[in-house]
């Protein structure tokens, strides 16, 4: 396959769906689980992603539950981001919904006000914004030996590049959210809409590549060579390594958010896509951004309408101690 082609657009095959080439002999159970054990066994530092950069945007608080501890972020007045517990030290107010003031948070209910240090029983949490996603350390929960900054996965220059960020939440665990994306067989039978000839030509417990054709339209597909890493327990990347969007990183975090009303656990898929391309007419999709970013989310929002499905399946049945893998 070659990186670079004048035109990238192929006309694809008319392949009836139950006409594909099955897929499940391929997708062992056994090498979906020694990917997902090696992603398991890797150090995290205690970070977790608390949602989008923008999500936590000057002016307001942002929260979120992660692993059961509330969490509040904010920004002071240069911008720079804070966190820390979730609940008032003062009588428990929720923080998420009180207001920020000239950089402090200032709590809705009596008006004590935080400026992101230690302050009457209030205390911190060290956050990272690596300007596509905000991080959050909770080391209670983590567990682990804490290091200073997370790891961000490798990304396409940001100057040269255009970022979306879907969230989505499902009745599973982190690791089923992994599980799924350490499972590109099932991309063609599962996706019809968006993939077609998907062949996993290499598998190793920490990479898998694969090469697919992403659906335009009609039979006009894209093909490229993608590469599946999970360089975290919460974490899985596909790069485009060869084919249209050479660079291109499509970053799948799943953050535990702690059991929900009936008790089950519950996660944030929070996904990351930083496209870009050598193309000219790149230059256009980065100038009008506010367009494509929406555009760019509802196509991962449908595909984990599906995936979400697929994981929340997963954890249905590892309950039940059923699950066959």
């Amino acid at each position: 396959m070659t990186a670079r082609t004048r035109y990238p657009l192929r006309l694809g095959r008319r392949t009836a769906w139950e006409a594909q080439r099955p897929t499940w002999r391929d997708a062992r159970p056994a090498l979906i689980a020694e990917a997902l054990a090696h992603a398991l066994a890797q150090p995290t530092g205690n970070w977790y992603v608390l949602g989008a950069s923008t999500d936590v945007a000057r002016g307001r608080p942002f929260g979120r539950t992660i692993g059961g501890t509330e969490v509040v972020a904010w920004r002071d007045r240069a911008g720079r981001l804070l966190a820390g517990q979730g609940a008032c030290p003062h009588l428990g107010a929720p923080l998420a919904e009180s207001r920020v003031r000239c950089g402090r948070l200032v709590c809705h209910w009596h008006g004590l006000a935080l400026d992101g240090r230690p302050f009457a029983g209030w205390q911190p949490f060290p956050a990272h914004d690596d300007g596509v996603l905000a991080w959050v350390r909770l080391d209670e929960l983590g567990g682990e030996e804490p290091s200073t900054v997370p790891h961000v996965p490798q990304r396409p220059e940001a100057a040269r590049a255009l970022d979306a960020v879907f969230t989505g939440t499902g009745r599973c665990e982190p690791q089923d959210v992994v599980a799924n994306r350490l499972d590109p067989w099932h991309g063609a039978w599962f996706h019809p809409y968006s993939f077609v000839d998907l062949t996993v030509v290499a598998v190793a417990p920490e990479r898998l590549t694969v090469d697919v054709s992403f659906r335009v339209a009609g039979r006009a597909v894209v093909p490229v060579r993608a590469v599946f890493t999970a360089p975290g327990p919460r974490t899985v990347t596909m790069l485009i390594a060869e084919g249209e969007g050479r660079g291109s990183v499509v970053e799948t975090h799943a953050t535990p958010l702690g059991p929900g009303p009936d008790g089950a656990p519950r996660t944030a898929v929070i996904e990351a896509v930083v496209a870009t391309s050598h193309r000219p007419g790149f230059a256009l999709a980065r100038a009008a951004a506010p367009l494509a970013r929406p555009l760019m989310r509802a196509a991962a929002g449908r595909l984990w309408r599906d995936d979400m499905a697929y994981a929340e399946r997963r954890h249905t049945l590892r309950a039940r101690n059923t699950f066959p893998g």
